[in-house]
């Protein structure tokens, strides 16, 4: 069980700390859409706003996710769940978690053989006119689903205790 307890410490503090500094990132695409709105109304509209607000948007959903799941901010169904009692949510938490993380390695899978794409045909860019390369945000959303990958087993060693009756 200690294993378990260390598994937990760490990764929830990696996550965390993550989460933590990846939230401000909301003001980075503030930023690039107030640019975007300023230049389209001053200036000659930029090509590049648009498809770098959307990376912004997917660096903060991906690595949000773990901080989210972390703090239970996840959707659940409580009209049965929330009236259960800490046993039996850990019960039935037990075993959907195991889907997400079937599901995650499902998405890892595909998101390593994407980024490795990317890097060993010259560079993969997109078909825009800004055409920037896709392989940095093929990484960070690989390094995403990883740490979402590691917390969901993080969930699962929680509820594994909570269901041995220890506290978490």
């Amino acid at each position: 069980m200690g294993v378990l307890r260390g598994y937990i410490a760490r990764v929830d503090r990696v996550n965390r700390l993550i989460g933590r500094a990846v939230m401000y990132g909301i003001f980075g695409m503030m930023a690039i859409l107030l640019w975007s709105s300023v230049s389209k109304t001053f200036f000659v509209p930029s090509l590049w706003t648009l498809e770098m607000a959307q990376f912004a948007m997917v660096a903060y959903f991906i690595l949000g996710g773990p901080y989210s799941l972390q703090m239970g901010s996840n959707v659940r169904m409580d009209l049965f769940y929330g009236e259960w009692s800490d046993r039996r949510k850990a019960a039935v938490d037990t075993v959907t978690v195991l889907f997400l993380i079937f599901y995650l390695g499902v998405l890892l899978w595909g998101g390593i053989d994407s980024t490795i794409y990317s890097f060993q045909y010259g560079g993969e860019r997109s078909p825009t006119a800004w055409r920037p390369y896709l392989w940095p945000i093929k990484v960070i959303m690989v390094v995403g689903i990883i740490l979402m990958l590691l917390q969901a087993i993080s969930e699962l060693f929680k509820d594994i205790l909570r269901l041995r009756g220890e506290d978490v």
